[in-house]
Protein backbone atom coordinates (compact mmCIF):
# COMPACT_ATOMS: atom_id res chain seq x y z
CA UNK A 1 0.00 0.00 0.00
CA UNK A 2 1.06 3.31 -0.98
CA UNK A 3 1.71 6.21 1.18
CA UNK A 4 -0.63 8.74 0.54
CA UNK A 5 1.14 12.54 -0.32
CA UNK A 6 -1.03 14.16 2.64
CA UNK A 7 0.70 12.52 5.18
CA UNK A 8 3.91 13.19 4.23
CA UNK A 9 5.85 15.65 5.86
CA UNK A 10 8.94 16.58 4.38
CA UNK A 11 10.40 18.90 7.18
CA UNK A 12 9.78 16.19 9.29
CA UNK A 13 13.29 14.86 9.22
CA UNK A 14 15.10 18.07 9.55
CA UNK A 15 12.47 18.84 12.68
CA UNK A 16 14.10 15.51 14.15
CA UNK A 17 17.64 16.63 13.49
CA UNK A 18 17.27 20.09 14.43
CA UNK A 19 16.81 19.04 18.10
CA UNK A 20 19.55 17.49 20.55
CA UNK A 21 19.79 13.87 20.03
CA UNK A 22 17.84 13.79 17.18
CA UNK A 23 21.09 14.88 15.15
CA UNK A 24 22.21 11.29 14.45
CA UNK A 25 18.81 10.10 12.48
CA UNK A 26 20.60 10.64 9.05
CA UNK A 27 23.52 8.43 9.78
CA UNK A 28 21.78 5.79 9.26
CA UNK A 29 22.29 3.14 6.64
CA UNK A 30 19.80 0.90 7.44
CA UNK A 31 22.39 -2.01 8.29
CA UNK A 32 19.58 -3.32 10.35
CA UNK A 33 21.87 -3.71 13.78
CA UNK A 34 20.02 -2.18 15.83
CA UNK A 35 16.61 -4.10 15.06
CA UNK A 36 18.89 -7.24 15.55
CA UNK A 37 19.67 -5.81 19.07
CA UNK A 38 16.88 -4.54 20.00
CA UNK A 39 15.41 -6.96 22.85
CA UNK A 40 11.63 -5.01 22.38
CA UNK A 41 11.92 -6.08 18.79
CA UNK A 42 11.91 -9.36 19.60
CA UNK A 43 9.17 -9.43 21.91
CA UNK A 44 7.22 -7.06 19.91
CA UNK A 45 7.85 -7.30 16.28
CA UNK A 46 6.27 -4.52 15.12
CA UNK A 47 8.55 -1.94 16.90
CA UNK A 48 11.49 -2.19 14.55
CA UNK A 49 13.66 0.31 14.98
CA UNK A 50 15.01 0.57 11.09
CA UNK A 51 11.49 0.98 10.44
CA UNK A 52 10.81 3.74 12.79
CA UNK A 53 13.97 5.96 11.51
CA UNK A 54 13.02 5.35 8.30
CA UNK A 55 9.79 6.97 8.76
CA UNK A 56 11.34 9.43 10.41
CA UNK A 57 13.25 10.32 7.33
CA UNK A 58 10.17 10.03 4.81
CA UNK A 59 8.34 12.52 7.02
CA UNK A 60 5.19 10.26 8.33
CA UNK A 61 5.67 12.72 11.44
CA UNK A 62 1.64 12.15 12.40
CA UNK A 63 1.73 8.57 12.16
CA UNK A 64 5.07 8.39 14.28
CA UNK A 65 3.92 10.94 16.89
CA UNK A 66 0.03 9.81 16.99
CA UNK A 67 1.95 5.93 17.37
CA UNK A 68 2.19 3.97 21.18
CA UNK A 69 5.43 2.90 18.60
CA UNK A 70 7.90 5.72 20.22
CA UNK A 71 7.02 4.75 23.88
CA UNK A 72 7.83 1.39 23.25
CA UNK A 73 11.68 2.19 22.90
CA UNK A 74 13.00 0.95 26.70
CA UNK A 75 16.21 3.35 26.63
CA UNK A 76 18.42 0.21 27.42
CA UNK A 77 20.82 0.94 24.61
CA UNK A 78 21.22 -2.17 23.16
CA UNK A 79 21.09 -0.19 19.93
CA UNK A 80 23.48 2.04 20.55
CA UNK A 81 26.57 -0.18 21.15
CA UNK A 82 25.93 -1.85 17.75
CA UNK A 83 25.34 0.41 15.11
CA UNK A 84 28.48 0.83 12.63
CA UNK A 85 27.02 4.55 11.82
CA UNK A 86 27.02 5.63 16.12
CA UNK A 87 22.84 6.73 15.23
CA UNK A 88 21.98 6.30 18.72
CA UNK A 89 18.52 5.46 18.58
CA UNK A 90 17.62 5.57 21.75
CA UNK A 91 18.29 9.35 21.46
CA UNK A 92 16.33 10.03 18.61
CA UNK A 93 13.29 7.83 20.46
CA UNK A 94 13.98 10.44 23.91
CA UNK A 95 13.78 13.56 20.97
CA UNK A 96 10.37 12.21 19.60
CA UNK A 97 8.71 11.66 22.62
CA UNK A 98 9.37 15.63 23.48
CA UNK A 99 8.47 16.50 20.29
CA UNK A 100 4.90 14.33 20.74
CA UNK A 101 4.45 15.99 24.25
CA UNK A 102 5.10 19.56 23.37
CA UNK A 103 3.26 19.20 19.97
CA UNK A 104 0.04 18.09 21.82
CA UNK A 105 0.41 14.48 20.36
CA UNK A 106 0.08 12.91 23.79
CA UNK A 107 -0.50 14.91 27.15
CA UNK A 108 1.28 14.08 30.63
CA UNK A 109 -2.27 12.54 31.37
CA UNK A 110 -2.16 10.20 28.12
CA UNK A 111 1.56 8.98 29.85
CA UNK A 112 0.17 7.88 32.87
CA UNK A 113 -2.10 5.98 31.23
CA UNK A 114 -0.16 4.35 28.77
CA UNK A 115 2.27 3.20 31.89
CA UNK A 116 5.27 5.26 30.87
CA UNK A 117 5.81 7.19 33.67
CA UNK A 118 5.28 6.64 37.36
CA UNK A 119 2.90 8.90 39.89
CA UNK A 120 2.83 9.75 43.61
CA UNK A 121 -0.29 9.51 45.63
CA UNK A 122 0.62 12.61 47.71
CA UNK A 123 -1.92 12.16 50.73
CA UNK A 124 -0.09 8.99 51.28
CA UNK A 125 3.72 10.26 50.97
CA UNK A 126 5.54 10.06 54.03
CA UNK A 127 8.91 11.95 52.48
CA UNK A 128 11.11 9.14 53.47
CA UNK A 129 13.05 10.08 49.81
CA UNK A 130 13.52 6.32 49.14
CA UNK A 131 12.28 6.69 45.41
CA UNK A 132 14.82 9.78 45.81
CA UNK A 133 17.91 7.56 46.31
CA UNK A 134 16.77 4.72 44.29
CA UNK A 135 16.14 6.69 41.07
CA UNK A 136 18.96 5.80 38.82
CA UNK A 137 17.76 8.86 36.95
CA UNK A 138 17.67 11.11 39.71
CA UNK A 139 13.82 11.97 38.69
CA UNK A 140 11.70 11.86 42.11
CA UNK A 141 11.67 14.79 43.78
CA UNK A 142 10.64 16.42 47.07
CA UNK A 143 8.54 19.48 46.34
CA UNK A 144 7.86 22.72 48.54
CA UNK A 145 5.14 20.60 50.30
CA UNK A 146 7.59 17.98 51.27
CA UNK A 147 5.86 15.58 49.19
CA UNK A 148 7.24 13.41 46.31
CA UNK A 149 6.49 13.87 42.75
CA UNK A 150 7.92 12.41 39.66
CA UNK A 151 8.66 14.90 36.31
CA UNK A 152 6.26 12.59 33.93
CA UNK A 153 8.31 13.71 30.59
CA UNK A 154 11.58 13.06 32.29
CA UNK A 155 10.22 9.35 33.79
CA UNK A 156 11.97 6.02 32.36
CA UNK A 157 8.92 4.07 33.64
CA UNK A 158 11.39 1.45 35.19
CA UNK A 159 9.01 0.54 38.42
CA UNK A 160 11.78 0.66 40.67
CA UNK A 161 10.30 3.52 42.32
CA UNK A 162 7.12 1.89 42.86
CA UNK A 163 8.82 -1.59 43.78
CA UNK A 164 11.04 0.36 46.46
CA UNK A 165 8.24 2.78 48.04
CA UNK A 166 7.56 1.53 51.67
CA UNK A 167 4.92 4.07 51.63
CA UNK A 168 3.28 2.38 48.39
CA UNK A 169 1.96 5.64 47.04
CA UNK A 170 3.75 5.42 43.79
CA UNK A 171 1.84 3.90 41.15
CA UNK A 172 2.48 2.75 37.63
CA UNK A 173 0.29 1.48 35.15
CA UNK A 174 0.82 -1.33 33.04
CA UNK A 175 2.12 -0.28 29.67
CA UNK A 176 0.85 -1.16 26.21
CA UNK A 177 4.15 -3.02 25.78
CA UNK A 178 4.24 -4.98 28.63
CA UNK A 179 0.00 -6.40 27.63
CA UNK A 180 1.84 -7.27 24.32
CA UNK A 181 4.80 -9.24 25.58
CA UNK A 182 2.76 -11.18 28.50
CA UNK A 183 0.74 -11.68 25.06
CA UNK A 184 3.42 -13.52 23.62
CA UNK A 185 3.61 -16.11 26.47
CA UNK A 186 0.47 -16.96 26.60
Amino acid sequence: MATKKKKINPAFSAEVTALPGGEFLNRCFSCGACSGACPVSQAIPDFDPRKIIHMARMGLKDELLNSDLIWYCSQCQGCVFVCPQDVRFADIMNTMWHMALEQGYISEQDLLDKGEAAWVNPENCVSCLTCVRVCPWRIPKINEKSVAEIDVEECRACGICVAECPAQTIGLNQSEEERLIAACGT
